[in-house]
């Protein structure tokens, strides 16, 4: 299958964020800064304020596609925190594998920070708000086998299907 970053189709980007074709066409996927970088860097798509104790779900315009096998997690980047006070919401977002293109979201991907700082923190577009790493994971010897499969986006695999 393999591993790759994707956008959103431009029908999803309209739904979720914006129809405007051109900032659609020129936002950036997610790539590594340096070559021994872990993370992959998110980048905003459009400037953002965040006034002290708000919370803002920030879309990233991004689908992505990984093996079975496999989690991405996603990180605030730790200038932010470290700096600023800029926290993930749920500090740690998980993404399964099969949460790409699913038919409520495509897959589409969102984080949701919060200020936590005494400050107004700005986002720019085009700067680096979070990251992603890419992990294999384990399960246990004994599981009973699971035929169930995701059909919708976040917060789907609490739902009994």
């Amino acid at each position: 299958m393999g591993r790759y970053f994707k956008k959103i189709s431009f029908e999803q980007f309209k739904k979720d964020i914006s129809n405007d074709q051109e900032l659609y066409e020129k936002y950036l996927l997610p790539k590594r800064s340096t070559k021994n970088s872990a993370g992959y860097d998110f980048y905003a798509i459009n400037d953002v304020t965040i006034m002290p104790g708000e919370s803002v779900k920030i879309p990233l315009g991004v689908k992505c596609c990984m093996n079975e096998d496999e989690v991405l997690m996603l990180f605030i980047r730790s200038s932010m925190g470290f700096k600023y006070n800029i926290r993930m919401c749920n500090q740690v977002g998980i993404i399964d594998s099969d949460y790409y293109d699913n038919t409520d979201n495509e897959g589409h991907i969102w984080i949701k920070i919060k200020n936590e700082g005494d400050q107004n923190f700005e986002i720019k577009r085009n700067d680096a708000i979070c990251q992603g790493i890419f992990t294999r994971y384990l399960i246990v010897d004994d599981e009973e086998e699971i035929l169930n499969e995701r059909i919708g986006g976040l917060g789907s695999t609490n739902e009994v299907r």
